[in-house]
């Protein structure tokens, strides 16, 4: 159990002490989306949630509802950063796409746990491919490039985990290839290309499209290895830093905490996905086993993308980074998996 809570504990206190310096309001939210979170962990620790998720009926209604819900968002939510990923529920903004990513995990490892012998059927893949690739299609006309990435990601995680022959491998890749570049030309927005083509030119329009990047690069190459202090960083205090509570909140915290706290935060985020796949490892079911596979493997990529975005290895897709980032519906989200790989861990 402590294997689990001690790195989760580390990367919420970090999360906390950086957001103490930045906004006391989202410091505030940021407790409560905690707290809440605490909350379904202790909820699903005694509840046996087999017993619902077990039915297919449950699992494809959270997948319909987080689904309509991200449909309602594009079709009637307000613009928010310039996306229509948002619903505004009195005082509360909420992503959908982040439920979206918890309902296809559950959806996938309840859908390959009971075809993990035919999972080389090009029926079992197309089939698979449709479940990521409506909700896909939506987040990139939404526009949110980043959910539409993780959900790729999660699917093509679960086919390398289900023992897909290489062959098959090499078709999907070749049809996502495909499927890519269909997307750049019809579906892209145009500042969508130029994000993406000033990665592979990060010095041109730097007062531009590579903005955020260049002052995340300030930020984190002024820290040195104990970092410029508690609440002392002037990228982040002083505003020259884009979303330094969200987007780029490692390089907030790297600027005051220095190398030293970048590698905390690496090895508190690593403890963590080590201890998801250890208590997916001891399993006793394999719906149990995809859990935690799923789980381990939607961390790692928005870990990926928001920690290549901070260093400018990737381009800026607005991926939070899990735990560490504000976000009630990212907290939430990912909090709900913790909870459910919580009580695998109880039961094994």
């Amino acid at each position: 159990m402590l294997s689990l809570f001690i790195p989760l504990g580390i990367l919420l206190a970090s999360s906390l002490i950086v957001l103490s310096t930045l906004s006391t309001h989202f410091f505030v939210l940021q407790i409560a989306w905690i707290a809440l979170g605490a909350g379904l962990v202790a909820f699903f620790f005694y509840m046996d949630w087999r017993a619902v998720f077990n039915h297919r009926w449950v699992v494809w209604g959270i997948y319909l509802g987080a689904l309509g819900l991200m449909l309602f968002a594009f079709l009637f939510g307000p613009r928010i950063r310039n996306t229509r990923s948002w619903l505004i529920v009195g005082p509360v903004e909420i992503q959908p796409a982040e439920f979206v990513k918890v309902a296809l995990i559950f959806l996938f490892a309840q859908y390959f746990s009971r075809r993990h012998l035919a999972v080389a059927r090009w029926q079992t893949i197309l089939s698979s491919f449709a479940f990521f690739a409506i909700p896909a299609a939506i987040a990139a006309r939404l526009p949110d490039l980043g959910s539409a990435v993780i959900f790729f990601s999660i699917w093509f995680g679960f086919l390398l985990l289900s023992g897909l022959p290489w062959k098959r491998i090499a078709v999907a890749a070749v049809a996502f290839v495909l499927a890519g570049a269909f997307i750049w030309t019809f579906v892209f927005k145009s500042y969508h290309r130029a994000r993406i083509i000033g990665f592979f030119y990060p010095q041109q329009n730097q007062l531009g499209i590579n903005y955020s990047t260049i002052q995340s690069k300030v930020a984190i190459g002024s820290a040195g290895f104990l970092g410029t202090g508690y609440g002392q960083g002037t990228q982040a205090q002083l505003g020259f830093l884009s979303e330094p509570a969200e987007d780029f909140i490692l390089s907030s915290l790297i600027e005051e905490w220095g190398v030293l706290g970048g590698l905390v935060i690496l090895a508190a985020f690593f403890w963590l996905v080590y201890s998801i796949l250890r208590i997916g490892a001891l399993a006793d079911e394999n719906f149990e086993k995809y859990i935690c596979l799923g789980t381990a493997v939607m961390l790692i990529v928005q870990f990926a993308l928001n920690a290549g975005s901070s260093t400018g290895l990737l381009p800026v897709v607005g991926v939070t980074f899990p735990f560490l980032s504000y976000g009630g519906s990212s907290m939430l989200a990912d909090f709900s998996l913790i909870a459910v790989v919580n009580s695998i861990r109880r039961r094994s």
